[in-house]
């Protein structure tokens, strides 16, 4: 499906765009091998180095911004309802409950949150035990960014370039130093995403090395454990938020469709009544119902515990008799009360209802990160310069990555649809999961935090594009291309506005003039 990953190397990093056409998906009459992989010494450094400056800025002054020790924003959530769960662990299999949803609002589904508690119990209710297990998992990202960018363009040097520009993004720096829930959910959706690009490649392989012939419906591929974990990670996504509903369904049909592609590329002269019989009822299995059953599986601590919120809502009265669930058994009743209650706290924050915050952004303003969102604020401090000063931290998105968001989608478009560069399905397919849903909901109260998401495909396409333009233009005496020129200057200006930027992004006591000379939109204030 994508690139022939022979390529490696600094010299070799542009063919993405010749492969794609060459041994891609509509490489000739007859099926292209598909693409092998192999690791050189320089994918070991440029993986070594990313590693080490990923780890580094997410761990610096992790704990500097709290308020007199206490969480920020909406830490004041979720950080004390992971306490909960390690006051009232049961075991290490089991883990605790959140004891109080009036207060703590616990609107969620428990698994991020026990990933928090795994920090606290080491740590300590303190800032480094709640934000710790975040900054590792946003570490992880950037490292599963360069994993996909790598099964995707088979290039050593765009998947470093993907390395630079997801540790200089503020939004995956911000997201990874909190102790809140969207970290887990973006890496477990980017893991998805790779799993996804595995496994279609190892079905490749597969009819490849068969030599399968025309057929009537083609093969059957047996078991894919690549489908298989893609389903296990989805689950973990949805168990972390509801929004990763909404990846199940894209990726879902995009696994099938990428069967349905592989048939027809392989001769099957009944490809969609093959990928009907034989691929869609095993891709509901492992990516529909292996997720529902990983989503309940994370709520085994609230079924094990008696003093669970809504445990016993049937029994208690909570529930009303003529309600269809008082039919139900106890535990599964007031579960699914407790689920319809969240559904019913979800669906009231909408601007109609009159709910209002000043942070409020809608899908649209995502696209150029418009709206960013103030995670923590000290101002009025005096400062040695005659001056006040303040330290303030916002989810913000370095200008350079996504001011070029909508041309790098317009440009995946065409790339697809036009000059038939299968690389950018996935990246494309998983952003739409992250955006399109928010626009049917656009009366919603919404956050930037909602996009995070969004930023790891972002990066992926940049450094896509990147790659097939490091070999156009003139070559210059010093063996590179003006095109390869052009992107140095680009990753060099993502590194020097994540580094303008870092104040707002790390909390830095700074004079009030110089947070004035960052704020370049209103809309930032």
């Amino acid at each position: 499906m994508f690139p022939d990953p022979r390529i490696n190397g600094v010299s070799q990093a542009l063919p993405v765009r010749n492969q794609v056409r060459d041994q891609g998906m509509f490489a000739g009459t007859r099926a292209p091998a598909p693409p092998t992989f192999r690791w050189t010494p320089q994918d070991t450094w440029t993986w070594a180095l990313i590693a080490v400056f990923a780890t580094l800025t997410r761990f610096i002054g992790l704990t500097n911004a709290t308020s007199s020790g206490t969480p920020v924003f909406d830490e004041k959530h979720y950080v004390p309802q992971a306490w909960d769960m390690v006051e009232s662990w049961f075991n290490p299999v089991l883990g605790g409950i959140e004891s109080n949803p009036g207060f703590g609002l616990v609107v969620h589904p428990p698994l991020a949150k026990q990933i928090i508690a795994l920090g606290e119990m080491v740590f300590g209710y303190t800032p480094l035990g709640w934000r710790v297990m975040a900054a590792l998992f946003g570490t992880l990202t950037v490292l599963t960014v360069m994993a996909l960018t790598r099964r995707l363009s088979g290039s050593t040097v765009v998947t470093f370039i993907a390395g630079i520009i997801a540790t200089a993004d503020g939004v995956l720096l911000v997201s990874a130093r909190f102790g809140m829930l969207d970290i887990f959910q973006v890496f477990f959706i980017t893991a998805a995403a790779w799993t996804l690009v595995r496994d279609h490649q190892q079905m490749h392989h597969r009819l490849h090395t068969a030599a399968v012939t025309a057929s009537e419906f083609g093969p059957r591929f047996g078991f894919r454990w690549w489908r298989f974990t893609t389903g296990v990670l989805l689950g973990l996504a949805l168990s972390v938020k509801w929004s990763g509903l909404y990846y199940i369904a894209f990726f879902g049909l995009a696994s099938v469709f990428l069967d349905l592609w592989l048939r027809k590329r392989y001769g099957a002269r009944r490809y969609i009544v093959g990928t009907l019989r034989n691929d869609v009822l095993p891709a509901l299995a492992s990516l529909v119902l292996l997720p529902a059953l990983l989503y309940i599986w994370s709520w085994r601590a609230w079924f094990a515990s008696e003093t669970s919120v809504y445990r016993h809502a049937n029994s208690d009265g909570t529930i009303e008799g003529s309600s269809f669930l008082s039919l139900l058994p106890d535990s599964v009743a007031g579960w699914l009360h407790y689920h319809f209650s969240v559904l019913e706290f979800h669906g009231s924050l909408t601007s109609s209802a009159g709910h209002s915050h000043p942070w409020d952004s809608k899908p649209w303003s995502w696209l150029v990160a418009g709206r960013p969102i103030l995670y923590y604020s000290s101002t009025d401090i005096e400062c040695a310069v005659g001056d006040t000063c303040r330290r303030m931290i916002y989810l913000f998105g370095t200008p350079a990555i996504w001011w070029l968001t909508v041309p790098v989608i317009f440009w995946a478009l065409w790339s697809l649809i036009i000059r038939k560069q299968r690389a950018y399905i996935v990246p494309l397919v998983a952003f739409a999961a992250g955006f399109l849903p928010w626009l049917a909901a656009y009366d919603r109260q919404m956050y930037f935090f909602y996009a995070a998401a969004l930023a790891p495909f972002i990066v992926v396409m940049l450094a896509l594009t990147c790659g097939e333009l490091w070999q156009r233009g003139t070559m210059l005496k010093n063996g590179l291309t003006t095109g390869s020129m052009a992107v140095v200057g680009y990753v060099a200006l993502v590194v020097t506005m994540f580094l303008a930027f870092s104040p707002i992004l790390y909390g830095y006591l700074i004079p009030d003039s110089v947070f004035d000379s960052l704020m370049w939109l209103p809309s930032w204030r």
